[in-house]
């Protein structure tokens, strides 16, 4: 784990300006991976600011064949089920998804033996990995109470109970203090206080138990007015 450090906030005026910014900072970040390791390996959260930013993707100039997209945290849920983070990534990318996307798996039986799998297959170091907060402080699918946060000795793992009606999967701490660069995306009043405590790098929520090498906060004024 890497000690706390500061991250670069900007501060956008409404979701169109900061998507645009996420847009252009991902693009600048696949150039940079695909230079100096022939790949982009980008790891996306759900929410409603990435498939904004994933639709402006879509007309820039991102190395997308080299480039594979991962995702941070799933619902246990049938593959068809509206609330999936992968139905969003999937409309987002269009027809490109089936190459650089790889979905969790969390349709399988035995559960624990897929996210041991999916941890396999990850890059020793994502080279971005996109994250939300939520008005709790959770982020990923590390949420308050749950005994996923305490996972160490994964890259992968599932939550105990369920959160909003599902079990989820997700990305554990060791793998985003591992990421080459963190990127929030936050925005809405109702994330105000915590992002406050995220800034401060309150252990007390889960997003401010993230100790990435380098991050940045992108956020609206309605989350962070001062």
């Amino acid at each position: 784990m890497h000690p706390p450090v500061d991250p670069d906030v900007h501060v956008f005026d409404d979701l169109d300006s900061l998507s645009a910014a996420a847009a252009g900072a991902v693009v600048e970040h696949a150039h940079a991976a695909v230079d100096a390791t022939g790949s982009f390996h980008f790891a996306v959260s759900g929410g409603r600011s990435p498939w904004e930013m994933f639709a402006l993707l879509t007309g820039m100039d991102m190395p997308w064949d080299l480039t594979v997209v991962w995702q941070v945290d799933e619902r246990v849920a049938p593959v068809d089920d509206p609330n999936r983070n992968l139905a969003h990534l999937r409309q987002a990318l269009g027809g490109r998804s089936n190459e650089i996307l790889r979905p969790m798996p969390v349709e399988e039986t035995d559960l624990d033996a897929a996210a041991r799998s999916y941890g396999e297959a990850l890059p020793d170091r994502l080279d971005l990995v996109h994250l939300g907060i939520g008005p709790d402080g959770h982020t990923a699918s590390l949420v308050p109470g749950d005994a996923v946060l305490e996972v160490a000795d994964r890259p992968v793992a599932l939550t105990a109970g369920e959160y909003q009606g599902r079990r989820r999967m997700t990305l554990t701490y060791p793998t985003l203090a591992r990421a080459r660069h963190i990127l929030w995306l936050v925005t809405g009043e109702d994330k105000r206080d915590a992002l406050d405590r995220l800034l401060a790098h309150d252990p007390s929520i889960p997003a401010g138990r993230v100790t990435p090498a380098a991050a940045t906060v992108m956020t609206d004024r309605a989350a962070h007015p001062a």
